[in-house]
């Protein structure tokens, strides 16, 4: 295997890690620790509740990966995602979840090595496709960082998201 497939192949791997393996567990693990209520709890008015983000998520990812690198159509209405009031139920946010997981990995294991230079123009932008998976990856990340601290700030929990692990580990 050639230099160019074995770096694309450890870009991809290490993406689905961080999306599904992290943040989309944790994400389900914080609305399972919620009840609906909390899930749609607004602080103040500049906030969006979980539930708002776990929508806002879907239609990032669907737009800049499933759209844009996998060629769907774009059906995103991105203001709709924050207008949201709930409740929509928590089996249909975890089932959303669940099916935009099963719809990235198709498209994540499409991706050949000459797709990563190719130029897509998403919501406005040109930007390559290399730039997308790296956007994507961080924006997720970014909203997963904000459901899990408004998790533990409703509910007084350690989420152990990386269970008993000694993060005290020195490089070596």
């Amino acid at each position: 295997m050639d230099l160019a497939n074995q770096i694309k192949d450890l870009l991809i791997k290490d993406i689905k890690v961080r999306f599904f393996d992290e943040s989309f567990s944790r994400i389900a693990q914080c609305l399972n620790a919620l009840s609906e209520e909390e899930i749609w709890h607004r602080p103040n008015g500049n906030s969006n509740s979980i539930g708002n983000l776990v929508l806002h998520l879907e239609g990032n990812i669907r737009q800049w990966l499933i759209s844009g690198i996998g060629n769907q159509e774009d059906l995103r209405n991105r203001k709709l995602e924050f207008l949201e009031k709930g409740p929509i139920p928590k089996k249909a946010l975890m089932d959303k979840l669940i099916q935009l997981e099963e719809d990235s990995k198709s498209v994540f294991d499409d991706i050949s090595k000459e797709d990563l230079i190719i130029i897509k123009n998403i919501q406005g932008f040109d930007t390559n496709i290399t730039s997308i998976l790296i956007h994507i990856t961080e924006h997720l990340s970014y909203h997963t960082g904000q459901i899990a601290f408004y998790t533990k700030l409703l509910k007084d929990i350690d989420l152990k998201f990386y269970g008993d692990l000694d993060l005290n580990v020195h490089n070596i």
